[in-house]
């Protein structure tokens, strides 16, 4: 999975996420080069949660299906 800035360039090229105990890991690459491992923990994931509302989390749940533009 690969995330875009503003100016359409490859920001974070996410590789793999797995379970580490209670908290997800990303492991990927910033800018195409620097390795990177992130953790989302619990509380962390809650808070991400309240910043959709319900319509983005709809969309959200329908992004793997929609054609790009």
């Amino acid at each position: 999975m690969k995330i875009f800035g503003a100016d359409n360039q490859e920001l974070i090229a996410i590789s793999a996420i797995e379970r580490e105990g209670a908290e997800l890991v990303l492991r990927g690459k910033i800018l195409g080069t620097l390795p990177m491992s992130a953790r989302i923990r619990p509380e962390e994931a809650r808070r991400g949660l309240k910043l959709l509302g319900w319509r983005t989390a709809v969309f959200a749940l329908s992004l793997p299906w929609r054609r790009a533009r």
